[in-house]
C-alpha cells in the first residue's frame, strides 16, 4: 500500500510537472516572440525550491507546491513599468498579440500531446483486438444480435482496432437514441448492427461502457495451474505454492477455475481440503476460506490466481508503425481525444453523463502509477489523454482560465474596446466560484471511488 501509494504520487508529480512545464512554455514562448518582457516562468507555487536567472531576464523557478505553474508576464496594470520597458508590457500588446500568448498555452498541449502519441506509435504498443467472448442475456447487445466471437471492427463511423478505440466510441454515445456497430464474425462476414440506446447511461464507478451493454470481451479461459499467491491468504496459510495445479476440492474433481471459485464465493470461512499435484506428487492440503467484504454481504476467497491459456494466434498485436505514419496516426489520435473531450463537457452541460464521472487529482495519481507501472509506452498515452483534457479545459470560456481571457479578448476585438475592469472582476469570481464548485465534486468523486 505504501509503495502504491508513493509510486502513484511520485508519477503524478512527475506527470504533471511535464504538462504544466510543457503549458506554460507555450506562453512563454509566445510572448517572448510577440517582444513581451517575461518577469517569472514557475513550475510549481509557493517557497521556491530552485531558481535561476535567464539571460533574456526572465526567472525560472521550481516551486514546493506541484499543482500547477505560471508565467508571469510584464503589465502596466499591476506593475509599476519604465518607461523604456512599456512596449514590451503584456497589456501594450495588440489584441491579437494578446490572444496568441494566451492560446499558445492549450495549442502546445495539443502539439505534446501528438508529439507523445508520435513516440508511442514509433515505439510500439501492444494491444488486443477486439473480439467478443459472450454476451449477456437480454442486453443492448443481445438485442442487437451481437455474439461471442464477433469482432467489433467500426462503431459509427470510426474505426475501431482495439478496445480501447470501442470503450471511447461507446462512451461518444452515451446520450443518442441509437449505435451502429459493425462486427465481423467468425467466418469473416462483415454485418452491422443497431443498438437502441435510449436513456442508457452507467456508473463508471462500478461498470464499463461495454458491460453497461452486455459485452465481455474474449480472454483466454482460466487454467487450475497458480500462477500467484497473496501474502497472508489462506492459499498461502494451507501451503499452496506457485504452480500447483488445483486438482480437486473436498475430494472432488475440479472441472475448472470458474466452478471453484464459484464454491470458494460462496462459501466464505469454511474449512475444506484442497488437493494439488505438485511435480507429479498430489498434496492434501487443510485450508480454511477467507472471508471479504462485498456490498451484497462477504465473499469467500482463497487468494490466488491462475495462469491463463495462450492467446489465439493473431489476436495480441502491436500498434508499432513507421516514421511518417506513425506521424498521421499520432495526429489522427490526437484530435480525436480532442473531439471526445469536448463532446463528453457537451454531455456533462446537457446531463447526458453525470457529474459523478468527474475526476480529480487522486484519480489523475492512481491513473499516473498504473500507467507508469506499465511501461514508458503507456505513460505516453496517458500523458497525451491528460495533456489533451488539459488543454480543452484551459479553453473553456470561464474567467480565471485562458479560454475566459479569450472571451474577454474577443469582446475587445468586435467592440473595439476592452471589457470593463468591473465586469472582469465580476467574471472571476464568478469563475472562481464554478471552477471551485466542479473542482470540489471532482474532488468528492475521487475520495468517494477510494471508500
Amino acid at each position: 500500500m505504501v509503495f502504491e501509494f508513493l509510486r502513484n504520487a511520485g508519477a503524478f508529480i512527475v506527470a504533471l510537472g511535464i504538462l504544466v512545464a510543457v503549458h506554460e512554455w507555450g506562453h512563454y514562448y509566445v510572448a517572448r516572440l510577440c517582444g513581451v518582457y517575461v518577469k517569472r516562468f514557475s513550475i510549481g507555487f509557493g517557497k521556491p525550491l530552485w531558481r535561476k536567472q535567464g539571460s533574456n531576464g526572465t526567472e525560472f523557478v521550481v516551486a514546493a507546491i506541484p499543482l500547477g505553474g505560471y508565467v508571469r508576464m510584464l503589465d502596466e496594470r499591476v506593475d509599476d513599468v519604465p518607461a523604456e520597458l512599456s512596449s514590451q508590457a503584456f497589456n501594450r500588446q495588440s489584441v491579437a498579440k494578446r490572444m496568441a500568448i494566451i492560446a499558445a498555452g492549450p495549442g502546445v498541449n495539443f502539439i505534446f500531446a501528438a508529439i507523445a502519441l508520435y513516440a508511442m506509435f514509433l515505439i510500439g504498443i501492444s494491444t488486443v483486438k477486439p473480439v467478443i467472448g459472450d454476451i449477456a442475456p437480454q442486453s443492448i447487445a443481445a438485442n442487437a444480435g451481437l455474439a461471442a466471437g464477433d469482432e467489433i471492427i467500426q462503431v459509427g463511423s470510426r474505426h475501431t482496432p482495439d478496445w480501447e478505440a470501442v470503450n471511447f466510441e461507446l462512451i461518444s454515445h452515451v446520450g443518442d437514441s441509437s449505435m451502429a456497430v459493425t462486427v465481423k464474425n467468425a467466418n469473416g462476414v462483415t454485418q452491422q448492427r443497431e443498438l437502441l440506446i435510449d436513456g442508457w447511461n452507467f456508473d463508471s464507478d462500478s461498470e464499463s461502457p461495454l458491460r453497461s451493454v452486455g459485452i465481455t470481451p474474449f480472454t483466454p479461459a482460466a487454467t487450475l495451474n497458480v500462477a500467484f499467491v497473496g501474502e497472508g491468504s489462506a492459499a498461502k496459510s494451507a501451503g499452496v505454492q506457485v504452480g500447483d495445479t488445483i486438482v480437486a476440492l473436498n475430494g472432488e474433481t475440479v472441472a475448472d477455475w470458474q466452478s471453484l471459485v464459484a464454491f470458494v464465493k460462496d462459501n466464505p470461512g469454511e474449512h475444506v481440503t484442497l488437493s494439488v499435484n505438485r511435480a507429479g506428487q498430489t498434496y492434501d492440503l487443510s485450508a480454511t476460506i477467507g472471508r471479504r467484504d462485498t456490498p451484497e454481504g462477504q465473499d469467500g476467497y482463497l487468494g490466488v490466481s491462475p495462469y491463463a491459456e495462450a492467446w489465439p494466434e493473431g489476436y495480441v498485436f502491436t500498434h508499432q508503425y513507421g516514421v511518417f505514419e506513425a506521424m498521421g496516426k499520432a495526429v489522427d489520435k490526437t484530435w480525436r481525444l480532442m473531439t471526445l473531450s469536448i463532446e463528453m463537457i457537451g454531455k456533462l452541460v446537457t446531463g447526458d453523463v453525470s457529474v459523478k464521472n468527474l475526476s480529480g487529482p487522486i484519480s489523475i495519481a492512481q491513473g499516473a502509477g498504473s500507467s507508469a507501472g506499465y511501461g514508458l509506452v503507456y505513460f505516453l498515452s496517458f500523458l497525451a489523454l491528460i495533456s489533451v483534457n488539459l488543454g480543452i479545459v484551459n479553453l473553456l470560456p470561464l474567467p480565471m482560465l485562458d479560454g475566459g481571457h479569450l472571451m474577454y479578448f474577443t469582446i475587445e476585438w468586435l467592440t473595439g474596446k476592452p471589457v470593463s475592469e468591473e465586469i472582469q472582476e465580476w467574471g472571476f469570481k464568478i469563475g472562481a466560484m464554478l471552477l471551485f464548485t466542479i473542482m470540489s465534486i471532482a474532488i468528492f468523486n475521487d475520495i468517494t471511488r477510494l471508500s
